[in-house]
Formats: structure tokens, C-alpha cells, sequence
């Protein structure tokens, strides 16, 4: 094998960004992916997958979208067996799945001089492959966080990572903990089939329509970012014209404004709230074998307790020191580069409402650019780093004030991140150069819909 091969862990969306960006640049790659077809999280066949059967986007089709390839206009909030099949097609359409390897574990990551050596298991057995680099795109969503709890519940107790079909919950009294977009979704799974479903929750959260006047409420004011003050503002206001006060119908009201944490997208929430299907509790206090009991004094009991509590960032196969972990996650130039520069790369470690499977392809394209960089234009890799390891690093918060919440600690503002991303990818690119990553492309005639 070449020296010059790089790696790519994962072939969800991030992984399928990064190798297609690396074909665009004349880059050699290679993947890996432990399922046995591209997708991620969103087969949901794959092992590792916490998608569920009802689960759509919650962003709109033309924002969510790969601008090169848009999505089938059938939908403005596809659901999974949609995107899966799109993923699919875009790696068949750009001849990106026969790069990779499938049904295939990294199980170690290490630097070997100025090589990194890739161990996985696979159908050949474990295999160590050499690669100049390593990029990581094995998702965010997929090792569950797991909260402890005083006591002990007898029932069961499972978070939503294991769920799949509201048919889990036929017939059971069930508590769902947490109120965060999968957790609404399966409340209103739950009332359905369920015997009775109560929501714990901590602090107030703010719910945002799929709809506003008409339109995918993402696709409103695109392009023209207001200041983050008068956003929240107006947003708020809007908002509680559509929606109502959430407190009203149990929820804590939010201690923090909105867009400082991410919003709910799904109203029918409330309409169930609004119809008595189910109650908002309290936080808890404590469980006792079938009772849970809760801060306020009351208590209930339950058969299923669902941790809606969400997921911790995971690179199991690398040392925590080559990523410069800081607290919850990594601590990296705009989320994709190690300010040692060792040959690791990370792609799709940021959260933010609307970015995008674009926002993540930009990330691709700067790692491609400075990959590109180093080999043609030495000059520009170094002050590149030069300016990561010395200057100081860009705002990509947007203004907004983002509460201190480890599930918070890569979010980002999507206006903010992109313009530095832009902003980074001009200081590595030199126009109409040879091997150029070209950030505007015509869009394939295979691509006609």
C-alpha cells in the first residue's frame, strides 16, 4: 500500500463527505465501516444505529441536503429509510462505496513514526494497514450517556438508543427522562400504545413548528444571519404566537434564552399535553423498585423507564491524547484539526440547527485543501498552522451564549462556523491551481431527478 493512503473511519454522512471531498482533491483513501453498507445511524439495520422507525429529519430537505446532490423533492422532512437509500445513492453515484471496507472494526489507531497504523477486524480477519493519515468520522450519536440515579428500578429501564418501534412500549406505563428531539418524538410515539406516559424533565426548553407561514420554518431568512439578539428577539416572539407558552402546559420555563441550547423541533408535543395524553413531571429524586419518586414529593409508578439523556462523544480506538481532549470532547480547530498537526483528523464533530450535511462537506473540503496544501504548496500548509498553533482561534458561537452542558461543548453557530471554515479553506486554496478542491461544482446530469 502507498504511504500516501488515508483512512476514513465511518461511512455514514460525515464519511461520505470526507471521501468524496478526497476523490475531488486526487487524494488516495481508504475506508472502514463496522456495518455492512454506507448510511451510519441512519440504517437502521446497522448494529450501531439508534435510529427508530418514525424517526425523520428535523431539518428541512433543501437545508439538510448535499448541495451537489439534492434530495428527491418528495419530502420536505424525509425519514430515515429515505436517507438511507440517499446515502446509498450518493456513494454509487460518485463511486465512493468500493472504497471502503465493510463489516469491518477499527480497533486501534497509533502513530508509527511518520505513518499511522489502522488495526481492524474484519472478513480477513485483523488486519494492520499503513496510512499517511487518519480521518474520523464515526459519528456523534452512537455511545449512549447513561446518567445514574439514587436507588434502584426494578422495571425497565432502557435509553433510546435501544428503541426502535413503539411497539416496545404496547401496554406499559412508561416514564421518559428527558425532553430532548428523540425524546419528544417517542412521547408522541407513546401515546399511541403506551397505557399512560409521563416526560421528566430538568429545565424548559423552547419548541419550534416544521412549519411557519407555510414554509419549512428552517428555510425562513436564509443567508441574511441576523445579530444573535435580535434573532432571539423575534424568534421568541414568532414562536410564542404559533406555539403558545410552554409552561403553560407543564414544561419549567427555560432559564436561558432561545438558541442557547438546542430547540425541539415537534409540536405535537404540546398537543398531546394539551389533550391529557400524557404529564410532564419533575426531575428525580430517587427510584424504589417500581416507584419512582420525584423532587416535587410525588412519585408514580412505571414498567419502563426510557432515558431520553442522549450521547457522549466516542473515539474508543484512539488515545485521548492524540485529540487533545478537553472536558466532554476534544479540543480542535474548528472541531476537525489536533493543533499538533500528527496526521488525525475529525470530521462531523459539530452540532448546530440547520448546518447540515453542507456544513459537514465544508469540513471535508478544508481537510482536503490542507492535505492538498502540503503537497503542492508547503509554504501555505506551515503558515496554516502556524496560524492554528499561534493565532487566536475564530468565534464560531454566532454571539449566542451556549449553555455549559457537556452535550453543548462542539455546538456551534452555523453562520459563524461556516465563514471561518470559508475563511480557512481561502488561505489553503490557490485558484485554478492543479488539484484544486473546488468549492462550487455544476451538478452531475447523473443527478437529474
Amino acid at each position: 500500500m502507498e504511504r500516501s493512503t488515508y483512512a476514513i473511519i465511518g461511512a455514514g454522512p460525515s464519511g461520505l463527505a470526507a471521501a468524496r471531498a478526497l476523490q475531488a482533491g486526487g487524494l488516495p483513501f481508504e475506508g472502514y465501516e463496522s456495518s455492512s453498507g454506507v448510511g451510519g445511524l441512519w440504517d437502521i439495520d446497522n448494529p450501531r444505529s439508534t435510529m427508530y422507525e418514525s424517526a425523520h429529519l428535523i431539518s428541512s430537505r433543501t437545508t439538510t441536503q448535499f448541495r451537489e446532490f439534492p434530495l428527491p423533492d418528495t419530502a420536505d422532512y424525509p425519514g430515515h429509510r429515505v436517507m438511507r437509500q440517499y446515502f446509498r445513492d450518493y456513494a454509487d453515484t460518485f463511486g465512493l462505496t468500493g472504497s471502503f471496507h465493510f463489516d469491518t472494526t477499527v480497533v486501534s489507531v497509533r502513530k508509527d513514526t511518520t505513518d499511522w497504523l489502522v488495526v481492524s477486524e474484519g472478513p480477513e480477519g485483523t488486519v494492520e494497514r499503513r496510512h499517511a493519515g487518519v480521518i474520523l468520522a464515526n459519528g456523534t450519536l452512537a455511545h449512549p450517556n447513561v446518567p445514574t440515579f439514587a436507588g434502584e428500578f426494578t422495571g425497565e429501564l432502557m435509553h433510546t438508543s435501544r428503541y426502535k418501534s413503539a411497539t416496545q412500549l404496547d401496554g406499559k406505563r412508561v416514564l421518559i427522562i428527558g425532553a430532548g428531539n428523540s425524546g419528544c418524538d417517542i412521547a408522541v410515539d407513546a401515546v399511541h400504545h403506551a397505557a399512560a406516559v409521563d416526560m421528566s424533565v430538568r429545565r424548559g426548553y423552547y419548541f419550534v413548528p416544521r412549519y411557519l407561514f407555510g414554509r419549512p420554518s428552517d428555510t425562513l431568512n436564509q443567508g441574511r444571519p441576523l445579530p444573535a439578539p435580535v434573532k432571539q428577539f423575534i424568534d421568541k416572539r414568532v414562536l410564542q404566537a404559533f406555539t403558545g407558552d410552554p409552561v403553560r402546559f407543564g414544561f419549567p420555563k427555560p432559564d436561558y434564552k432561545i438558541y442557547e441550547s438546542h430547540p425541539i423541533v415537534n409540536t405535537l408535543i404540546l398537543n398531546h399535553l394539551g389533550q391529557g395524553d400524557l404529564r410532564i413531571r419533575p426531575d428525580i429524586d430517587r427510584f424504589d423498585g417500581s416507584t419512582v419518586h420525584f423532587r416535587d414529593g410525588s412519585s408514580d409508578d412505571y414498567d419502563l423507564v426510557l432515558l431520553a439523556t442522549g450521547y457522549t462523544l466516542d473515539y474508543p480506538f484512539v488515545e485521548r491524547e492524540a485529540l487533545h481532549w478537553r472536558g466532554a470532547s476534544p479540543d480542535l480547530f474548528l472541531n476537525i484539526f489536533p493543533p499538533d498537526f500528527s496526521g488525525l483528523y475529525v470530521m462531523g464533530m459539530i452540532e448546530a440547527s440547520g448546518i447540515g450535511w453542507q456544513g459537514r462537506y465544508e469540513q471535508a473540503e478544508l481537510i482536503a485543501a490542507y492535505l492538498r496544501a502540503a503537497q503542492l504548496h508547503p509554504s501555505r500548509a506551515a503558515e496554516f498552522r502556524r496560524r492554528v498553533t499561534e493565532d487566536r482561534w475564530p468565534d464560531t458561537t454566532g454571539g449566542y451564549r451556549y449553555l455549559g452542558l457537556d452535550r453543548m461543548s462542539y455546538y456551534v453557530n452555523k453562520d459563524a462556523y461556516r465563514a471561518a471554515v470559508r475563511d480557512a479553506l481561502g488561505s489553503l486554496v490557490v485558484a485554478d491551481a492543479p488539484g484544486t478542491v473546488k468549492r462550487r461544482r455544476r451538478r452531475p446530469k447523473a443527478l437529474a431527478r
